[in-house]
């Protein structure tokens, strides 16, 4: 095993280490793409740069340092009093619960310099407390824990660069692909989520559930660019029946003619990458599309997105008849819910989000660090965000 691969989540304390190094020198890299850009203004899918980087600090400092039952694992007591914070106002500035989203902008968060030492003193006394820690998947829950937390805000951190027209040079983007035919797979069972005891596991992921999945035909890549394009000539933002009401309402609202990001798409696909103008290969995956673009395309193409399900069994029984993934989030058609059965998460709320009128993602983005390219994560979001690295595959209707 090494440290890029997602059998990470049962790694032990030398590996673990060895990736909570790497994650946080990762993290600073990414964040010295802002220190020298002009200032960020606030915005609603956005953290102030600063406040991010302080926040993995912290997130990694409470549920390591200071929680006395961290030894516990998921059992540990979320609602226990913590040891105090090496950063004497590190709860009011960085807990995401009591710092709602709007107030992050005016906070006054402690200059660069200070939350870079934050961030090596809290690590320090991680890499202290892991090397004694018991090397039983309850004893190393919250260190896995940290580390997908971190990996999961650094590709926030390429997101926020990406809309902000930032460079970013160790990013390798989509490249283009021979598109192979749709996967036919049989009425069959699958176990969706994730299995105990098999080490460490997001609460979205809780627990696997037998699930009877009817024949159907999926898209063995995501929808490229050359495909998306079609619909875009074919006037496909200016037919409403091809949107739904809640999608209509978005596209008129945003005035979208394309993808976000994207400046033109005659003779080519002009897009934004990173700081600098790019042309798209037809062949690479779509991206930075909504939920509401991706259901309207299948709606015009006579298709229809997969659902979790679907999305989960085809990754499974099909990759070695050319399903491909991890290049870009995919839409699913599912809303997201908890799995049945499953417990209000005890510890970290973030990996769990509320139910609602959410959509669940599947895969992983070019942007995701490889350890976290798991065929069981779950990323949920509104159907209008398009800043992640997003984009889609059809099945048959």
């Amino acid at each position: 095993m090494d440290i890029d691969s997602p059998e990470m989540r049962s790694a032990g304390r030398d590996l673990l280490s060895l990736a909570l190094i790497d994650s946080r020198n990762c993290t600073l890299h990414r964040f010295g793409a802002f220190e020298h850009a002009q200032p960020v203004l606030p915005s609603p899918e956005l953290n102030p740069p600063l406040w991010e980087l302080g926040h993995v600090g912290w997130f990694q400092e409470y549920w390591i340092a200071r929680n006395v039952e961290r030894h516990r694992g998921p059992e540990a007591d979320g609602t226990r009093p913590r040891l105090a914070s090496i950063e004497p106002r590190a709860d009011r500035l960085y807990d995401p619960v009591r710092v709602p989203h709007e107030q992050r902008w005016t906070l006054s968060l402690p200059d660069a310099e200070a939350t870079r030492a934050y961030l090596v003193d809290t690590l320090e006394t991680t890499l202290d407390l892991l090397a004694r820690a018991p090397e039983t998947d309850a004893g190393l829950h919250f260190f896995r824990l940290a580390l997908f937390h971190e990996d999961r805000h650094a590709e926030a951190l390429a997101r926020m660069a990406q809309a902000l027209g930032l460079p970013m040079p160790e990013l390798s983007w989509p490249v283009p692909f021979a598109l192979r035919p749709a996967v036919h797979v049989p009425a069959t069972r699958w176990r969706l989520g994730c299995e105990p005891g098999r080490g460490f596991v997001f609460d979205n992921e809780c627990w696997a559930h037998d699930c009877p999945v009817a024949e159907f035909e999926i898209d063995a890549q995501p929808v490229t660019w050359a495909q998306y394009v079609e619909f875009i000539e074919d006037g496909g933002y200016d037919e409403r029946g091809w949107w739904s009401p809640e999608g209509w309402a978005w596209l008129q609202a945003t005035g979208r003619r394309a993808p976000r990001y994207v400046e033109q798409v005659r003779h080519g696909v002009l897009v934004q990458r990173g700081d600098m103008m790019v042309r798209a290969a037809m062949n690479a995956p779509v991206m930075h599309v909504s939920w509401h673009e991706a259901q309207a395309w299948c709606r015009w193409a006579g298709r229809r997105l997969p659902t979790e399900l679907e999305w989960e069994t085809a990754a499974g029984v099909a990759a070695g008849r050319g399903f491909r993934w991890g290049e870009v989030w995919e839409w699913t058609a599912s809303r997201y819910a908890p799995y049945p059965g499953s417990e209000r998460p005890r510890q970290a709320a973030e990996s769990a989000p509320p139910a609602g009128g959410l959509r669940v993602l599947r895969g992983a983005s070019f942007a995701t660090r490889p350890r976290m390219k798991h065929l069981k994560g779950r990323l949920a979001c509104a159907p209008e965000r398009d800043d992640l690295f997003c984009g889609f595959r059809s099945c048959a209707v």
